[in-house]
């Protein structure tokens, strides 16, 4: 019985240990190991990992002038990137990858590099050498303090209506750091990069004023600006004693303002060409007999025949003063109808005969 009950707890602690081994691996963080610690320019690894969260995609990459404890120093550009390889975690957050050899642009000492690609940042260096590739010892380390990134970057700010019609696109990158050394971090240097699609970052010298005692944190805000009408995705990177601490993407919207002023130039010129040109075909034509003429051209005078005006009949009307219009010769002589003798028909009026 006691034998039984030996063997039901060992099963039992067998099973929980598998269970508990993914969430141990978690709460130490990302880990990396790789299946030779040497190997030539030609040949392969497998790179294997666990504690990465389930479901997130990462690279793998060989970089130079590192170690696990100091990080890759020159960033992504110490590795090979032509020979990288991408992979996925599987639920547990585990993970194995065949990686081919490659020599770094610089030399050694080398590491394999895993960083995720999306989503929060982590990252693990596995040592790794080279054969046949010149090693050079890493540049000292700055006395006094050391800086530390204590939180993710992110950029503040948002387009105006300038930037809409192609003024610079500016943000600003905040994070927060802390002095992880035993001397007084006093006014530090940063890189900030920006780099657009595929292309190699611009970087731009910053300095953050200030005074930073061992132990203590700080948010360092700092201006990043692209060049007029840039637009599509951008990289904004970190980059801080040569070594890359992080890199936050930036979506830019296309400046439209500048679009429709292009398309209403396109509009517009042609159009008061036209205009213009018609004018001038107007004023160099000659003018067409009895056609229509445009606008603008002034109208020729008619000349037109001088009629010969009758001249106006003699006055015949009389001009006596003794005369009235109503018994003037020249009017009765011009009435239309045939004169009659008053005198015959009037009863009133006696005849005279003969001479008295």
């Amino acid at each position: 019985m006691r034998a039984r009950a030996i063997a039901i707890s060992t099963a039992l602690a067998a099973v929980f240990a598998l269970l508990l081994a993914p969430l141990a691996a978690a709460a130490a963080g990302p880990a990396v190991k790789v299946s030779e610690p040497q190997a030539g320019t030609g040949g392969s690894i497998t790179v294997s990992g666990t504690g990465w969260r389930p479901h997130t995609l990462l690279m793998i990459l060989i970089c130079g002038q590192a170690t696990p404890a100091r990080g890759v120093i020159g960033g992504t550009n110490s590795c090979a990137n032509a020979d990288g390889r991408a992979v996925t975690t599987d639920a547990h957050g585990g993970f194995a990858r065949r990686l081919p050899v490659s020599e770094p642009p610089v030399p050694c000492p080398c590491v394999v590099h895993v960083a995720t690609v999306t989503g929060q940042k982590a990252d693990a260096d596995a040592a790794f050498q080279v054969a046949g590739h010149p090693v050079k010892a890493l540049p000292a380390e700055p006395a006094g303090g050391r800086l530390a990134m204590l939180t993710d970057t992110r950029l503040d700010g948002s387009s105006g209506l300038l930037t809409w019609f192609g003024a610079p696109p500016s943000r600003t990158l905040v994070f927060t750091i802390g002095n992880a050394g035993s001397g007084t971090l006093k006014d530090p240097v940063f890189h900030v990069g920006t780099a657009h699609g595929v292309f190699a970052p611009q970087w731009d010298e910053q300095q953050w004023r200030g005074t930073l005692a061992p132990g203590k944190k700080a948010q360092v805000e700092l201006p990043v600006e692209l060049s007029a009408g840039a637009h599509g995705d951008y990289t904004v990177s970190l980059r801080y004693d040569g070594k890359v601490l992080a890199e936050q993407p930036w979506g830019v919207g296309r400046p439209w303002g500048v679009t429709l002023f292009w398309i209403l130039l396109c509009v517009v010129v042609p159009a008061a060409v036209f205009r213009i040109g018609m004018a001038v075909v107007d004023r160099v034509r000659p003018p067409r007999a009895g056609g229509i003429r445009h606008r603008g051209v002034p109208r020729p005078a008619l000349r037109l025949p001088r009629l010969r005006t009758p001249e106006p009949a003699p006055d015949t009307t009389s001009t006596l003063p003794w005369f009235t219009p109503d018994n003037d010769p020249g009017t009765a002589a011009g009435r239309l109808s045939a004169p009659h003798d008053d005198s015959s028909t009037s009863p009133t009026t006696p005849t005279r005969k003969g001479t008295t």
